[in-house]
């Protein structure tokens, strides 16, 4: 029997439950298998990954199983690849995002893009039957087709008609939506609104909302395209719907800041916003100053208190009543400051990785190279390192599980990385999503569908 300081112990260290999409290590994985989106429905009953071949894969829980465990639930193509002709322009099936909407019915439905083109989706039960009874005579006259006679038109038995019996279940996946035609350029964001009635799709230059009910006509509430494009300073990097006030929304930009605007007060949403800022070191300023500042995700608490920024080297935790400097600062891979002229070189400074909080909002989570995850406890800082990797697994070791504590100038973690470690640019965990009501995570690392709870 285990003590107290054991139990406590066993309930703070996470722990690897699932791996889906498993690979042998000779097969070769092709682009179309790469996941580019993971996301927890609201209840945290079902899971959604979407890859570059553009396909959704859904999970549900499996209720037999204790403990938060997941088994496939249906799989459906959602985009094909596309070309526009009028751009000379190939557009990809990759499935950028995917969002749930609140479940209504028996039927789930959720939202998936491309570069281009939003659908709604519903996905539900459909029963397929068959005929287990007909009206046919005993001598089969009728479905031989054979001309009856007088005789054959006296019954020997009164008439039946047919009975259908249920043969099986499927899952059925339809687009009930298609959003097209809207965005000039590559979607970044997608956003459900807490009224379940509309949401907003971000590309470079444009944010616009929509009604889910209607799929040819959108409103743009955010446009920063210059009237010349070679007065173009900054993007739109990511943008979120506040989770309680229907009309309050932030986005991200390349230049680091982030806006947060209410639709109450204009109808274009760019000019009035509330800016949040972080003051740069003027002493560490470079050639990727600009590039390393951009930030690739923002999320909102639950509660909507607390603000999540991504970065390339750092994660940043805001207030929302403070804009001024982030609360604290984590450098995620500060390591890599002194490689980023090789990391430009090989594309890996425009990896975007993603953040989030934990449900209850104590936590923060985001991804790095090696397929590292980093955990931070958002009061004291400390540090969880879960390293998804299969060969781990086999051999029963579940990655380095650190808890560190380290201040920078803000009082905000600094966690300490061994110089001497190495770095593999080719595994990185991109996309991430944590469980709404417990502390059971969801992780893509190339291929591969990686489950941790604790």
């Amino acid at each position: 029997m285990q003590t107290t300081t054991g139990n406590n112990e066993a309930e703070n260290k996470w722990k690897f439950a699932q791996c889906f999409g498993d690979k042998g290590e000779s097969d070769d994985i092709t682009e179309a298998d790469i996941i580019s989106a993971v996301e927890f429905d609201h209840t945290g009953d079902y899971l959604a990954t979407g890859d570059k071949g553009g396909r959704v894969v859904l999970f549900e829980r499996n209720e037999s199983k204790k403990g938060c465990e997941y088994k496939f639930h249906t799989e459906f193509q959602s985009h094909e690849p596309e070309f526009d002709y009028l751009k000379s322009l190939e557009i990809e099936e990759k499935i950028n995002k995917i969002k749930w909407c609140r479940r209504t019915n028996a039927a789930h439905f959720l939202l998936s893009t491309n570069d281009k083109t939003i659908k709604l989706w519903k996905v539900f039960e459909r029963n397929l039957k068959i005929v287990q009874e007909n009206n046919l005579s005993d001598s089969g006259q009728l479905a031989m087709g054979i001309a009856p006679t007088k005789a054959a038109y006296r019954p020997s038995k009164p008439l039946t008609l047919p009975k259908l019996a249920l043969h099986d279940t499927i899952v059925a996946a339809v687009p009930r939506r298609i959003y097209a035609n809207a965005h000039a350029y590559h979607i970044n964001s997608i956003s459900v609104n807490s009224d379940s009635e509309t949401y907003i799709s971000a590309d470079d230059l444009r944010i616009n909302l929509w009604n889910l009910d209607i799929s040819d006509q959108s409103f743009n509430i955010v446009d920063i395209k210059p009237a010349n494009m070679e007065e173009l300073t900054e993007v739109i990097t990511a943008a979120e719907f506040h989770p309680l006030q229907c009309n309050l929304f932030m986005y991200s930009s390349s230049k680091g800041t982030i806006k947060l605007a209410d639709m109450r007060e204009s109808a274009l949403c760019d000019q009035r916003a509330k800016v949040f800022e972080s003051p740069e070191d003027p002493s560490s300023r470079s050639f990727f100053s600009e590039i390393i500042s951009s930030i690739s995700d923002v999320k909102f608490s639950r509660d909507g208190r607390y603000i999540l920024s991504r970065d390339y080297l750092t994660l940043k935790l805001w207030d929302v009543n403070m804009d001024n400097k982030p609360i604290s600062t984590v450098s995620i891979h500060d390591n890599l400051r002194s490689k980023l002229c090789d990391l430009y070189e090989n594309d890996c400074i425009f990896d975007k990785f993603e953040c989030t909080f934990s449900g209850d909002g104590s936590n923060m989570m985001t991804g790095s190279y090696s397929n590292n995850l980093h955990i931070y406890n958002r009061e004291t800082m400390s540090e969880n390192v879960l390293q998804a990797d299969k060969s781990l697994f086999k051999s029963r070791k579940l990655g380095s599980s650190k808890n560190k504590l380290g201040l920078n100038g803000n009082g905000g973690g600094r966690g300490r990385r061994d110089e001497m470690d190495p770095v593999d640019f080719n595994k990185k965990i991109l996309h991430a999503s944590w469980h709404p009501r417990e502390n059971t995570i969801a992780v893509a690392a190339t291929n591969n569908l990686f489950i941790f709870n604790k």
